[in-house]
This record gives C-alpha cells, sequence and structure tokens, in this order.
C-alpha cells in the first residue's frame, strides 16, 4: 500500500488485508511504501505488524516501485491506503493470479460504486473516455485502467522496467504488460467513499492531461506514423497525377493551384513521419517502449552522413529545377499564361527543398538524440563553472 499521510484510513486497511490473510494457507506480509508521511502514518503501519519501507522520492510511482522491489512474495496485491478498495476481499485476484495471469486488475465498473465513491465528471466522462483510448491504443482487455487495486507476479512486473515516477505508473504498468505479451485480466471489485478528511491528490483535468500525454507518447504509432503515412501516400498521389493533368470532377477541375496545397499536405505527412522516429527513439531511452528488430533496422539506416547527403541533395535539385523556372519564364519576358503553367515546376522545386531541408534537420536531431552525455561540468561552490568532469 503507497501511504501519504493515511493515518486516519491505514488501521483499516490493515486490519481487512490481515483478516483476508487470516482465512487463507499461503505466507503472506503487508508492505507499507511511506512516501514521506508526517501524520504519524509509519508509527501506526508498525504497531500494526506491517512492515514499512521508507521511500524519499516523492511520488505515487516512486511509492509503488519500492513497495514492489521490497516485497518478498511471488505475487503482489497493491491498493491505495484510503478505505476505498477493500482489502478483505482479494479472492478473485489471487485465484486468477494463480491460473496463470500476470496483471490481473480490478473493475469497478462491473463490481460496484458506492454513492459518493467517485466524482460524476470521473465515473460518466473521464474514466471511460480515458480507459477508451487506452484500450483503443493498446488493444487491452483491461477497461478500467485506473482502478488502484491489482494483483501481478512480482518478478514479471520487475522485468518490464516501469519508469514513471507519478500517476502515470500504473497506466505504464497496464500498457507495457499489453505490449510484451504479458497474460492480462480483470476482475469485478468495488469502490467505496474515501475516508480522508482532506481532499485528494488527484486533480481532474491536470491527471486526464497527464494521463492522454503518456498514452500519446506511448503509441507513437497511431499518433505519428500512421497519419503521416496516410496524409504521404494520398496526397503525393494526387500532387503527382496533377503535376501531369488538371484533375476534373464534374465542373470541378483541380489544376496547379491545388498542387500548391496537395505538396504542402505531403510535405506535413513526412514530417508526420519524421516526428514518428524522434517520439519513438525519446520513448525508448526514457524505458516506456522496448525497440524492435524492424526500427533498429530503419535506425541503421538513417545516418547522420547519409541524412546530410540525400537531403543535401534534393535541396541542390530543388534550387535547380526553381532556378531553371525561373531563368525559363525571363526568357519568355514573364509571359502570364507560361507563368502559370510553370507553377507546377515551382511547387515540384519547393517540395524538394522543404523535404531535403526537413531531412538535414532531422538527421541532425536524430544524431543529437543519440549521443550520451558522459560527463557534465561541475560547478564551483561560488556558481561558476569549473574545470572538473564527473561521470
Amino acid at each position: 500500500m503507497p501511504c501519504l499521510n493515511e493515518a486516519r484510513t491505514l488501521p483499516t486497511c490493515i486490519a481487512k488485508a490481515r483478516s483476508y490473510i487470516a482465512r487463507q494457507s499461503f505466507r503472506s506480509e503487508i508492505v507499507i511504501a511511506d512516501n514521506g508521511s508526517s501524520d504519524g502514518s509509519r508509527e501506526i503501519a508498525e504497531a500494526l505488524g506491517a512492515r514499512v519501507i521508507a521511500v524519499p522520492q516523492r511520488g505515487y510511482g516512486n511509492a509503488l516501485r519500492a513497495g514492489i522491489e521490497a516485497a518478498k512474495g511471488k505475487f503482489v496485491i497493491m491498493g491505495d491506503s484510503d478505505a476505498s478498495y477493500d482489502f478483505g476481499s482479494l479472492d478473485a485476484f489471487v485465484e486468477e493470479l494463480e491460473a496463470g495471469y500476470d496483471l490481473v486488475v480490478g473493475n469497478r465498473f462491473i463490481g460496484g460504486i458506492e454513492n459518493g465513491a467517485m466524482p460524476p465528471l470521473h465515473r460518466y466522462l473521464g474514466n471511460p473516455l480515458l480507459s477508451a483510448i487506452g484500450q483503443f491504443l493498446y488493444k487491452s482487455p483491461v477497461s478500467d485502467f485506473y482502478c488502484g487495486l491489482r494483483g501481478f507476479r512480482r518478478e514479471a512486473m520487475l522485468r518490464l522496467g516501469i519508469a514513471s515516477t507519478g500517476m502515470e505508473f500504473a497506466l505504464e504498468m497496464i500498457v507495457k504488460s499489453t505490449i510484451n505479451g504479458l497474460k492480462v485480466t480483470e476482475v469485478p471489485t468495488t469502490l467505496a467513499p474515501d475516508g480522508r478528511e482532506r481532499p485528494p491528490h488527484l486533480r481532474s483535468w491536470r491527471d486526464g492531461w497527464r494521463s492522454l500525454r503518456f498514452f500519446l507518447l506511448l503509441s507513437p504509432d497511431a499518433v505519428f506514423l500512421y497519419p503521416g503515412l496516410v496524409l504521404t501516400v494520398l496526397c503525393g498521389c494526387v500532387s503527382v497525377a496533377l503535376v501531369f493533368s488538371d484533375i476534373h470532377l464534374g465542373s470541378v477541375t483541380f489544376a496547379q493551384h491545388s498542387l500548391i496545397m496537395t505538396t504542402a499536405l505531403t510535405m506535413v505527412g513526412l514530417q508526420s513521419a519524421f516526428f514518428w522516429v524522434f517520439a519513438k527513439i525519446v520513448a525508448i531511452q526514457k524505458k516506456l517502449l522496448f525497440s524492435n528488430a524492424a526500427f533498429d533496422k530503419l535506425r541503421s539506416l538513417f545516418t547522420l552522413e547519409r541524412g546530410l547527403l540525400f537531403g543535401g541533395s534534393l535541396v541542390a535539385i530543388g534550387i535547380g529545377t526553381a532556378a531553371y523556372a525561373l531563368f525559363y519564364w525571363y526568357s519568355l519576358s514573364f509571359d502570364r499564361i507560361e507563368g502559370e503553367t510553370l507553377i507546377k515546376v515551382v511547387c515540384g522545386a519547393s517540395f524538394l527543398i522543404g523535404v531535403g531541408f526537413q531531412l538535414v534537420f532531422a538527421s541532425f536531431f536524430v544524431y543529437l538524440l543519440d549521443q550520451q552525455a558522459p560527463a557534465s561540468f561541475e560547478r564551483e561552490p561560488d556558481g561558476t563553472a569549473g574545470s572538473r568532469l564527473q561521470s
């Protein structure tokens, strides 16, 4: 149980957990991951026979990680220490774990939510919407991503390398379990009003945005790659068609002016694909995603030198094409009719220049992301930058 100033509710949680343990034949322990309580929570837990782990680094995720690492059991049941979850009714979780599942998440919408236990905004909008987004992005079997009562195989969770320090820890647990092929299921559980006298740590809009931001960070394929590819292919094909001939749809004609828009959208699609590479690299470096053979192969081709050479070549061809169009138009004394025809040539040249510079900049940025700073300057006591390097 992660704990931060829960002196009022902690005794109830520990008592319910003890009542459950007393009915079982397996060995168990109660671990309290104290995140710096100042209301006597730690002393209360120790007096009630629980093992207390001091976690000086603040954050829900930090507390959970420390508790999981310190736990001695094969299976771990985690839950908030605010008396909203019933630690006396854990049979369904243990049964599924013993049946071979790696992660078992409670579902409060199936098990029951008591009056006043969840704000209407969370119950009817926030939780269902964000859980649905999580299910859609990751094909997860979990439909209540935010239930804090869950059980799992300790070693399986530790292998995932969950890195979030805050409330995103619980989301990362589900997402990483799903994308790494662990066996995941959910069971009904109940939610009661918490026993706190103070406001909860949760902030609706702030934490809702943090959740959405986390989902997007862990799904660069859906956010950047697929939309970018669709936009690039569709608009690119239309652009090529417009270069050779106008497109007529009934009484509407798409000509050189439409080409300006389609080439711009093609560049947007390519930029989205570049952002996919950036996001993927950052997520892998932060241990939020794991690399795979296909991405590693792509990365081996995306070197700084190749990017500079290819991108520079596109820029040079584009500038040469634009210069040719300009001088050709000049030779025709800037004839208006010929000028409209040359718009297609200029669009193509602009596209090559834009994509070339995008590739050059992307190559530099990827190279920068790949650099692991081996050392940093250490500041002297007077605040000036010292010459010593600390690894």
